[in-house]
């Protein structure tokens, strides 16, 4: 062998494999580029189940990312105030904001559609009509009018109807009611006679307890035993019927989701499907429990009556054909979720009614240990 020219091509080859190196370096970065993104919450760092939605959003896309895509979240007020999330994001102010969409149904009644309206979707539902059945491209047609694009990111299950400081038994109760109730519902219940006040969550307590409102409602169990409702209002309501499955969205600046690049478009819509999830899973753990403590503190249970429901319904059918009328992408909207809502109800009572209803039957003869 001719060392000479041995040596000679080794060289080359080494050189060749150097530069290759550095040219795929720049690539790799310039696919994955840095990205430092801050969202806002509509919620308080105690109320952790609604709040850590985000932050395991968050979680998830930083390590996935090799912290290439970083999103920090911030807490209600620390930025903006919570009922200003969406604004802010909308403006640029933050990347994106982790809320209720239908905080903002004042701007446009149509934002309350993402997340609940009375007698609507459960949490299943919401995320069937959602990830498969069109509701996404729907929401985000509208969003898109807004500045916004949104992903689903945390699920609460059907929530309780409220805290009240005196019984509520008939609708003549609940004339002059003076109540706190978030987003679209407070529409309907002003129909019954409730006098409805728009609260931040961290807020809603001091109102209770000084009397400023007669009433509130917040999610269940386990975040209405943090807030301490239970102390100054003992009657405790169900079910909240207008919140049968309320959706959180990540709100996104449209302009901010159309820069991501793909895969990391990819990564934060797989990072808040499962957020979205995992929210569900803990307070589907941690509201027995809570339960049991708020009876025990002395919290009365009480079903809202037959005559409550039905007035409520009615009102509600009512109320969403008035803003249809007006409102083209609303009822574009609502007419494609409520086609859907039939049929989930139709298959809802068969399998899943029958095999529910009968261990819920075992449960309270004292047969499930």
């Amino acid at each position: 062998m001719d060392r000479r020219a041995f040596i000679t091509k080794a060289g080359l080859a080494g050189a060749g494999a150097a530069a290759a190196s550095t040219l795929a370096a720049p690539a790799i970065a310039q696919s994955s580029p840095k990205i430092a993104w801050r969202c806002t919450s509509s919620f308080p760092k105690a109320l952790d189940t609604i709040y850590g939605a985000a932050e395991t959003m968050a979680k998830y896309v930083n390590e996935a990312s090799d912290g290439n895509f970083q999103i920090q979240v911030f807490a209600a007020a620390e930025i903006v105030p919570g009922l200003q999330a969406a604004d802010a994001t909308s403006a640029g102010t933050v990347e994106m904001c982790h809320t209720a969409s239908y905080y903002f149904w004042g701007k446009d009644p149509t934002y309350a559609l993402a997340t609940a309206v009375p007698f609507s979707l459960n949490a299943r539902q919401m995320n069937g009509w959602i990830y498969h059945a069109g509701g996404e491209a729907l929401l985000n047609e509208f969003y898109a009018t807004q500045g916004l694009y949104g992903l689903a990111c945390g699920n609460t299950g059907a929530q309780m109807g409220g805290w009240y400081r005196k019984e509520i038994n008939t609708l003549a109760d609940l004339k002059g009611l003076k109540m706190r109730i978030g987003g679209f519902a407070g529409k309907i219940m002003e129909k019954l006679g409730v006098v409805p006040q728009q609260i931040a969550g961290g807020d809603i307590y001091p109102a209770l307890e000084k009397g400023t409102i007669d009433a509130a409602e917040w999610v269940g169990p386990y975040d209405d035993e943090k807030l301490g409702f239970y102390k100054v209002a003992k009657y405790y309501n169900y079910p909240g019927f207008w919140e049968g499955g309320p959706t959180l969205h990540a709100l996104i600046n449209l302009a901010k989701w159309n820069e991501l690049p793909k895969h990391y478009q990819s990564l934060l819509r797989a990072a808040c499907e499962a957020a979205n999830c995992d929210m569900m899973a803990n307070y589907d753990a941690k509201n027995p429990a809570a339960l049991r403590r708020l009876v025990a503190g002395g919290a009365v249970l009480k079903p809202f009556s037959q005559e409550i429901l039905s007035a409520a319904f009615d009102a509600s059918a009512a109320t969403y054909a008035e803003i249809g009328a007006s409102n083209a992408m609303f009822k574009k909207i609502f007419d494609n979720q409520s086609e859907f809502r039939k049929d989930a109800y139709l298959w809802a009572q068969i399998s899943e009614y029958t095999y529910d209803t009968f261990m819920m039957i075992q449960q309270r003869a004292g047969k499930l240990g």
